[in-house]
């Protein structure tokens, strides 16, 4: 089937990140502004792309902002966009480091300082189950304001899809990737939901390569109940992938457990006995399968000082810090026991 022109292929996609973040950038608001600071943080073509633009529009605001402060007027943003934003008028747009990336025995590390900007949401919770009803009264992708942050609204396989650029994106070309969003589906996979996914997986794997989708479930790390799924293009594969580990037919060890699914039947199988454990998990869904890694609630296990947090994509082995000294020096073994502290027991 013919797909829409922003997931037609990788560059399609990237010219439609890069076209959508100018035209967000032009008359950006805060929160706008910190949206396309992040992603050009993350990619450098789309930081030599928008860099000249994004310096302009910043002292613009930072000038908007002092004022604004000095007549003691209220500011139209949110409070989260606004300490942000004041948090980068502290340390400076030229000292913003950009996104680095290092292996660590066979994991892999990433240096994001904007990411440790980011407001935690509910991740601080600790939920009582593992699915809850959607409020539209919290944070959500149908709020109005949410439209100036869509990359693309259509259709696909059947079914509403919109995908969404990540305001604090951690991986290549990340999205949101939004099914029956006016729904209000909270976040949980049902057997539906998961046969969609898989779908989408099938079709966008053929025209994307290293195409990815990454999943937090309630409880896992999710930060909005209203569902949602990680969309990445990264040729580079993460360390759960890899064939060392038992659970890919290897020898060693993985740190926790890995439920591997090579066909929709086992995911299905696979997500269903961990709903009805009430068990969390993180997902990663690549064209040639899924890796399902129960887990512990979060809230319920000290996340490292060095971490942003533990979700799919640190669950599949790929560590992101916001602390130059910890992506410097942490070492193999560390990874390792933050990641086996988050193992399931009993």
């Amino acid at each position: 089937m013919s797909l829409p022109a922003p997931l037609a292929s990788p560059r399609a996609l990237r010219d439609a990140f890069a076209r959508g973040l100018g035209d967000l950038l032009e008359g950006a608001d805060l929160s706008g502004f910190i949206l396309v600071c992040a992603n050009a943080t993350a990619e450098p073509e789309l930081a030599a792309r928008l860099g000249p633009v994004l310096e302009a529009r910043f002292r613009v605001l930072a000038s908007e902002v002092r004022e604004t402060l000095a007549e003691g007027r209220p500011f139209a943003v949110v409070d989260e966009d606004l300490m942000v934003f004041l948090k980068l008028m502290a340390l400076g747009l030229e000292r913003l480091a950009p996104t680095e990336q290092r292996a660590e025995g066979p994991w892999q590390l990433v240096f994001n300082l904007l990411r440790s900007l980011r407001p935690r949401r509910i991740t601080d919770l600790v939920p009582e189950d593992i699915r809850a009803p959607f409020d539209p009264h919290r944070f959500n992708f149908n709020k109005p304001f949410m439209l100036r942050e869509r990359l693309w609204s259509g259709e696909l396989l059947g079914r509403p899809l919109d995908l969404y650029y990540n305001k604090y994106p951690f991986a290549p070309l990340h999205g949101l990737l939004v099914p029956e969003r006016e729904a209000g589906h909270p976040q949980f996979l049902t057997p539906e939901l998961t046969a969609y996914l898989w779908a989408l997986g099938e079709l966008l794997s053929g025209a994307l390569p290293g195409f990815g989708i990454g999943y937090n479930s309630f409880g896992g790390y999710a930060s909005v109940n209203h569902l949602h799924l990680q969309l990445f293009v990264d040729a580079t594969p993460l360390p759960v992938e890899s064939d060392r580990w038992v659970h890919n037919g290897g020898v060693e060890a993985y740190p926790l457990e890995v439920l591997r699914c090579s066909s929709e039947a086992d995911l299905r199988a696979a997500l269903h006995a961990l709903h009805a454990r009430g068990c969390p998990y993180n997902l990663l869904l690549r064209g040639s399968g899924a890796w399902v890694v129960p887990r512990a609630m979060q809230g319920t296990v000290e996340v490292p000082a060095w971490s942003v947090g533990l979700t799919w994509c640190e669950l599949s082995g790929r560590m992101i810090t916001a602390s130059r000294a910890a992506y410097d020096a942490l070492s193999a073994g560390e990874i390792e026991a933050a990641l086996a502290a988050v193992a399931v027991t009993g």
